[in-house]
């Protein structure tokens, strides 16, 4: 996908990053303050406090990435490893429905994890472009 070329596939990658980062974005709130929620939910995965703030800095830094355009598809990547870990321990851990949310968490998740692959397959060229530079490097 080229930079600053108008077209369905830059708008919808565009809308996806947006979506995503602003998904992650609204949670690091929760995160930062430790809000009940929050502490509730790394307690029973055994990752209080360091899972919280951890995982608030890794979503921080994919929010950034995911918004700078040379970037959004290491943000799109390193999105996709962050959310699936977060749908993993909805599965395993907390279920589906935490602390009677009526499972908003968990379609959240789903909402940033679609998003992020969206944006990976929408920029695959840039990914198999640097993909293609570091195999130059490796040689």
């Amino acid at each position: 996908m080229q930079t600053g070329k108008t077209s369905f596939a830059n708008l919808a990658s565009w809308a996806a990053q947006v979506i995503a980062a602003v998904i992650l974005l609204q949670t690091l709130y929760f995160k930062f303050t430790a809000a009940p929620e929050s502490v509730y939910i790394f307690s029973a995965l055994g990752a209080e406090p360091w899972g919280r703030i951890g995982s608030g800095i890794a979503e921080l830094v994919v929010s950034v990435l995911l918004l700078l355009p040379r970037t959004a598809w290491l943000g799109a990547l390193g999105g996709l490893a962050v959310i699936s870990g977060a749908i993993l321990s909805h599965l395993t851990v907390l279920g589906i429905e935490v602390q009677n949310d009526g499972g908003t968490l968990f379609m959240l998740a789903l909402a940033v994890f679609v998003c992020c692959l969206l944006v990976a397959i929408l920029r695959r060229n840039q990914i198999s472009e640097i993909a293609n530079r570091l195999r130059g490097k490796v040689k």
